[in-house]
């Protein structure tokens, strides 16, 4: 049997500051934030000090090389004895209190491309338990940058256009971005509270909160796993366990409808997804994204979005950022729904990723 949240042991350091969600509730979390108060605080901005990079850099040391395979390197051989005890309270941070962090003062021009990957992977081994596939070719180590796709072929995503993409979440517990380049404008990264943003849905609109616990039908985008249909179903907003979690992918819930098995949204559906867009602007917190910055943010309550951008003619100066989807074990409770995605709770260890029929987890450090 798969261990699933149903057989963790949650140690949640933050437990006397939430109250049991439960739907149609307002709901009382850490995750709760609002721009302001972001605003107000750079608690959620950890900056590297010297040290700390000393560390990084001599713990990649034995990785820094061409030959080198991520996949099988773990936290245990990336020892960061000072850093590592940093990384502990903030994954804290990340899964049960405010939701996100950002780390700022990373040298990509010292460490180089590769040892800038090296080291993010470190960190992230640090702060997760595992990675996922980020598509049917096994990126567990991703580039996010233009390779000409556009969010309106249902065959491509997001994140290989320049296109700006809604409020969304990704497949995993824990989505972390490293910026190596950014664009000659735009391209700006937002964030937003899905706990806050809906109690502020429920307070003015009750209705559409309603609908949006009810299931929403998803696009793969014809990257189907082996022996599951090629869409897939979750409620936006939900509750399990006394947990809130939201989810939202509004370009594969608009796309969803070309299978004829999957019914058109009915109006009010719409109207809860034009809202609900347009909160989120409303709502949203502008982090700020240059060369070096590492943002980590919790999937289950918090969404983010990119702007549109321009990019450079050089291709060695185009944006790119490096991402990666990590799993957490002891996360936040989520509903069955969310497994049935991937398989069963009793065979998914934890739901995220990714897969085709084909697919092989690997880590390339360049942009492939």
């Amino acid at each position: 049997m798969a261990i699933t949240d149903e057989h963790v042991k949650i140690t949640d350091p933050y437990n006397d500051k939430r109250k049991p969600a439960v739907l149609m509730d307002p709901v009382v979390d850490p995750a709760a934030w609002t721009a302001s108060e972001m605003a107000d605080s750079e608690a959620w901005l950890y900056r590297f000090n010297d040290d700390e990079i000393e560390e990084l850099r001599k713990a990649i040391t034995p990785y820094d090389r061409d030959d080198v395979d991520l996949m099988p390197v773990g936290a245990d051989d990336l020892p960061l004895p000072r850093l590592g005890k940093v990384l502990k309270d903030i994954r804290s941070e990340i899964l049960y209190g405010r939701g996100f962090v950002m780390f700022r003062g990373f040298p990509v021009d010292e460490f180089g491309k590769r040892g800038t990957a090296v080291a993010f992977w470190a960190i992230s081994q640090h702060l997760g338990d595992g990675v996922f596939s980020q598509n049917d070719r096994g990126h567990v180590l991703g580039h996010v940058t233009d390779l000409g796709q556009s969010r309106s072929n249902p065959s491509q995503r997001g994140p290989y256009s320049r296109e700006e993409i809604p409020f969304h979440v990704d497949c995993c517990d824990i989505v972390g971005l490293l910026c190596m380049e950014t664009p000659v404008s735009g391209g700006e990264s937002s964030i937003v509270s899905s706990v806050a943003l809906y109690n502020e849905l429920l307070r003015r609109r009750p209705d559409l909160v309603e609908v949006m616990t009810k299931p929403y039908y998803r696009d793969r985008r014809d990257e189907v796993p082996p022996g599951m249909e090629p869409y897939y179903n979750i409620p936006i907003f939900n509750a399990h366990q006394g947990y809130f979690s939201g989810n939202v992918e509004p370009t594969y819930i608009g796309s969803a409808h070309r299978f004829d098995e999957v019914a058109e949204m009915t109006p009010l559906q719409k109207e809860a997804m034009e809202v609900h867009q347009n909160l989120a602007r409303e709502m949203r917190f502008d982090m700020g994204f240059s060369r070096g910055d590492m943002q980590f943010l919790n999937n289950h309550v918090a969404f983010h979005t990119r702007r549109g951008y321009v990019d450079h003619d050089d291709p060695d100066r185009k944006r790119h950022l490096l991402r990666i989807w990590l799993k957490a074990l002891d996360g936040r409770p989520l509903p069955d729904a969310f497994y049935e995605r991937h398989g069963t709770r009793e065979t998914v260890d934890r739901p995220g990723g990714i897969v085709g029929p084909d697919t092989m987890l690997n880590a390339p450090i360049y942009r492939v």
